[in-house]
Order: structure tokens, then C-alpha cells, then sequence
């Protein structure tokens, strides 16, 4: 209803994303080692930055698809998307996200914004290949995988889609 619950929505549900699509990843290329994998601590600080960068992008993809979307209803005013993201990494902190990630995040998204570098066809596209890169999986098993990544994600942001649809009516 208000741009504070639009803020909580879009951190939970990209964050709902990252964490579903990675760890899904993980435990469907690890099979029975899965659980195993998870007492290994060098592994752990690999996946904890995965997950970090991967929601970084996430956050970037579900704020632009949003805004754009309420304004493009006349259901906001031309609101900034990058004190909007900002505002969300910065209060991650508190939740554990490094501030390095944080501020190559920030840049990012404020360089994707000056440039207009949002493709309306594939919104979601930035966190599809985050996913992709960022995964702790061997290089030359990724491979076999990108196809598959990519749309994993891109179905687990069409129910987002749905619900963002479904909530904001009284926007």
C-alpha cells in the first residue's frame, strides 16, 4: 500500500529467490554430498558470498521491475531508484551483508540506472546470471547448467510477479 511495505517486499522476495534458487542449485548438483558440503568451512564463506552478491542483483532486478511498474500505473511519482535500493543493502548490514558487497553493489546499480540499462523483455535477467556466476559449482559443471539456472530463477520470479500484481491493486 505505502512505499514502506514496497521496500519490505522487495527485500523478502528477492531474498525468498536467492536463497530457493541457490541452494535448490546446490543440492541438486551435490546429490548426497549436499549436507556433507555444509560442515566444510571454506565452502560455507563461499556460499555466504554467493548469496550476498546473488541477492545484491536480486534486489537491483525486483526495485527497477517495480518502480517502473507503479509508475508506468500512475500509482507513484517518480521516486528515486537509487536511494530505494541503497536504502535496502544498507539495512542488511545489520543482517550480516558485507559492506564491500554493499558498495560494489551500490555502484553497480547506480552506474545500470545512468545508463538505463534495464531490459524491460527480461527484467529479471541481472539476478539470472548472478545466480549463474556466483554459484559455488566447478566451472565446467556450470556449463552444462546455465540454461537450466537461468530459467530455474526466472520461474521463481514469476511468483513474485504474481504476488507484486495481486498486492499492489491498492497501491
Amino acid at each position: 500500500k505505502n512505499l514502506g511495505e514496497l521496500e519490505i517486499f522487495v527485500k523478502e522476495r528477492s531474498a525468498y529467490v536467492t536463497q530457493t534458487t541457490l541452494y535448490g542449485y546446490l543440492k541438486t548438483r551435490m546429490g548426497l554430498k549436499y549436507t556433507l558440503m555444509f560442515s566444510d568451512d571454506i565452502f560455507l564463506r563461499s556460499v555466504e558470498k554467493s548469496k550476498w552478491n546473488i541477492f545484491a542483483e536480486a534486489v537491483g532486478d525486483l526495485t527497477l521491475y517495480a518502480l517502473n511498474d507503479l509508475y508506468n500505473k500512475n500509482k507513484l511519482n517518480q521516486i528515486s531508484p537509487k536511494s530505494f535500493y541503497s536504502n535496502i543493502l544498507d539495512k542488511e548490514k545489520n543482517n550480516g551483508m558485507p559492506i564491500d558487497i554493499i558498495e560494489k553493489a551500490k555502484l553497480s546499480f547506480e552506474k545500470r540506472v545512468d545508463n538505463k540499462d534495464f531490459n524491460i523483455e527480461e527484467p529479471f535477467y541481472n539476478s539470472g546470471i548472478a545466480l549463474y556466476n556466483w554459484s559455488p559449482i566447478a566451472d565446467d559443471l556450470k556449463i552444462l547448467d546455465k540454461e537450466i539456472v537461468i530459467n530455474s530463477i526466472k520461474n521463481k520470479w514469476k511468483h513474485v510477479i504474481d504476488d507484486f500484481i495481486r498486492l499492489t491493486k491498492n497501491f
